[in-house]
This record gives structure tokens, sequence and C-alpha cells, in this order.
């Protein structure tokens, strides 16, 4: 009898035992719970834009933002949005801009598929051309840029948007002596660009084949073969930035969406974007846990906040 008393208290101990970790764990949410179809609070912070690209944060409080199809590149700060600077040939700024991102000393590096070139531009606006083409040829279409953690510059450089002829390339301009030198080529229009935060491998958004591939970044600075990544059909995966768990934040074009996709390439969330086409996302303010997204549909650009920070650029690392 005493051994069948044992044998009933042992067994209720484990189903409660059981029950509290069933508890703990549904209490303790995991970052990277699946969560499709999610609906965020964005918040408009700039409008009447034309064909917003580029978010690009400063990490002083300000965000800069290209307008693709206008003359002028736009800068939100605390007291809202303004004008930063105007296209113009005399004295010469840019002719049309797309990527943005801003290097460590405070200086903004553009993308100007109007001249095909990749340009620096002081805090004053002061411009000058930092790359202009490879082999004696000017660039296509400069689409998007991020720097390495030695100060090497990557972009994309896109050129017809045909699978059957994927005409586009990775370029790296090397942060001593500026040489460039074509990193990988082959690609179906690559747009957006990221690396992850431990700088081994760089991220591309191949549009074309709706797809995102990876490279293995090797000594030198070169790139290895090209491994498929992830799959986004229904819409163009665009610009993209990763937050401190190493999640890829995706803004997916025409499909109204903006993707998180864990490091192992499943999709943990996908959150609706405040239109059908949003084009970029950029972490920001002093906690970097503010996403800011741009969106053509609409010409405008929002902002949101999320749990996760977002990863610090290399470009703003001392």
């Amino acid at each position: 009898m005493l051994k069948k008393h044992f044998i009933l208290a042992l067994i209720a101990g484990l189903m409660l035992v059981a029950i509290l970790a069933i508890t703990f764990s549904c209490s303790k949410q995991d970052d990277n719970e699946v969560e499709l179809n999610a609906n965020s609070n964005f918040e408009k912070v700039a409008s009447d834009l034309n064909f917003p690209e580029g978010p690009a944060w400063d990490g002083r409080g300000t965000l800069y933002v290209s307008n693709c199809y206008g003359n002028w590149i736009t800068k939100i700060s605390n007291e809202g949005p303004e004008i930063f600077l105007h296209a113009s040939d005399n004295p010469f700024t840019f002719q049309k801009t797309n990527g943005l991102t801003v290097f460590r000393d405070g200086s903004l590096f553009a993308c100007d598929f109007g001249r095909g070139a990749i340009l620096r531009i002081s805090r004053d606006g002061t411009t000058q051309i930092y790359a202009d083409g490879y082999e004696c040829k000017r660039f296509n279409r400069p689409n998007d840029l991020a720097f390495d953690a030695d100060g090497n510059l990557y972009f994309s450089d896109p050129n017809s948007y045909r699978q059957e002829n994927p005409d586009g390339a990775i370029y790296r301009v090397d942060a001593i002596t500026r040489q460039v030198t074509r990193a990988a080529d082959s690609l179906a229009f690559p747009n957006g660009l990221a690396f992850s935060s431990d700088a081994k491998y760089l991220y591309v958004a191949e549009s074309a084949f709706q797809r995102i591939v990876r490279f293995r970044v090797l000594p030198g600075g070169s790139l290895a073969e090209k491994q498929f990544f992830i799959e986004l059909p229904g819409g163009d995966p665009d610009g993209m930035n990763f937050d401190r768990k190493g999640n890829l934040y995706v803004a997916h074009f025409g499909g109204g969406a903006i993707y998180v996709i864990a490091p192992e390439g499943k999709i943990i969330k996908k959150i609706i974007a405040p239109g059908k086409k949003p084009s970029n996302v950029e972490f920001g303010d002093s906690d970097l846990r503010t996403l800011f997204v741009t969106e053509v549909e609409t010409n405008a650009v929002y902002k949101t906040r999320v749990k996760i920070p977002g990863s610090a650029l290399f470009s703003s690392m001392k």
C-alpha cells in the first residue's frame, strides 16, 4: 500500500513539474516566435516625397532619405522633415540618388544612379565623386551600399531586370587605395544589401528572381560563390537590415510587407506595411529600436517600435 501511494505521489509530482514548465514557456515568449500578418503601429514622419529610398540613420538624431525621382535629399529629425540638398550641376551635388549610408565621420555616401557613380557628401553639402566606374566604364545604376568593418565599400549595380540576362554586379571600393574591383557578377538585378553582424556574409536581394542570396566574405575582401538564402515571391525583396539577434528585416516591394527572417532562413514575422511598395528599412534612435520604413505607394516615411534593437552598421563604428 505504501508503495502504491509513493508511485501516485511521484506521478503527481512529475505532472506538476510538466505543468509549471509549460506555463513558464508560454509566459516567456521567444523573440523569434512566428507571427505572420502582424500589424504594427506605424507613424508617418514625412510625406510628399518622390519615390523615397535609401534611409540612413546618422547616429546623431537625423535620418537621410533619397527621392529617387525627385531632385532633393530629405533629412528628418525631431523638428520634422526638411530638404538637406538639391540636385545641381553648378555647383555639382548629385543627379539622382538611391541607396544612402552615413560613414563614421558623419559624411553621407550615396548611390547616384543618374551619374552612375558613388558620391561622398559632407555635412555642409559639399560633394565629391568617390568612385565612378570600373575598367574605364561608368557604373550602370548603383542601387545600395554598405561598408565592412575596415571601411571598404560594397555596392550593388543592377542593369536589366530579366532572369534570362543576369547582368548585375557587386563592386568593392578599397578604403585605402580607392581601387574598384568587381566582387560578384551574373546577378539578376541586385538590389538591397547588408552585412551579417559578424561580417562573414554579405546578403544581397536578387530582385528579378524574388530571392535573397548571400556571399561568404573571403580574406582580402573578395566574395565566394553565391548561396541561396530565401525566396520571397509576390514582390521584390528590396532594402534590408539586420537586428542584433541576426534576424534580417526585408522590405518587400509590391508585396506590401516587411519580412523578418531568422538566421537559418525561416520567416518568423510578416509585418503589414503602410502601403504596397515598401522600398527600404533602417533602424534608428538612440536604442536602435525604431524601425524606419520608406514607402513608395504613399510617397512617405514611417516609423514603428520593435523589441530587438538593430545591429549597428560598420559605417557608424569608431
